[in-house]
């Protein structure tokens, strides 16, 4: 799907409390705009003992780097997808890559809770982000609609470190290291 007919789509995350329990449902970028608690979650995709760390390109937290690429579950016809159906569209729509390019499948690492403005845009992440972590068979291919591009890094804490993160990236780091 365009980037641009997907970022105009409107889609629901699901709104959640502090512990999160779903409370409700909410339009993703009314959520971002007004800072609501809701639910998402981030890949962290490694290939060949080295972190993949995307360039973001996006409408909130633009040109930061993220660990490896963060979305939202979304409801479809009233349900809320799961995590893992959520995270094969994300890499098949801005990675180019399928369930068959990892090499174990998903593994939940856990979940962070952050919330953070973004000074260069009106958008405020306020989430519970779960996050997973998948071995990659081969390298991706970034949409150029999605990322800038991407780095490489077996030491991703001192690249970040030189580098500008997007906020949640080092509650994540200190999750999956």
């Amino acid at each position: 799907m365009d980037k641009d007919v997907y970022c105009q789509k409107e889609l629901f995350v699901a709104q959640v409390d502090k512990d999160d329990n779903i409370i409700g449902l909410v339009e993703r970028w009314l959520a971002h705009k007004n800072g609501i608690l809701h639910r998402g979650f981030t890949l962290v995709m490694i290939y060949q003992n080295n972190f993949v760390l995307q360039q973001r390109k996006h409408l909130a937290f633009d040109k930061t780097l993220d660990l490896t690429s963060s979305s939202h579950q979304v409801f479809k016809n009233g349900d809320l997808q799961s995590d893992d159906e959520a995270i094969y569209e994300m890499l098949s729509r801005e990675w180019n890559l399928s369930k068959n390019d990892l090499k174990e499948g998903l593994t939940k690492k856990g979940s962070v809770y952050y919330k953070a403005k973004d000074p260069n845009s009106a958008f405020t992440e306020h989430e519970i982000d779960y996050v997973y972590s998948a071995k990659l068979k081969r390298l991706p291919e970034p949409n150029p609609d999605y990322a800038y591009g991407y780095e490489l890094t077996n030491a991703p804490k001192k690249f970040l470190a030189k580098n500008t993160p997007a906020p949640w990236v080092e509650k994540i780091i200190n999750l999956i290291l």
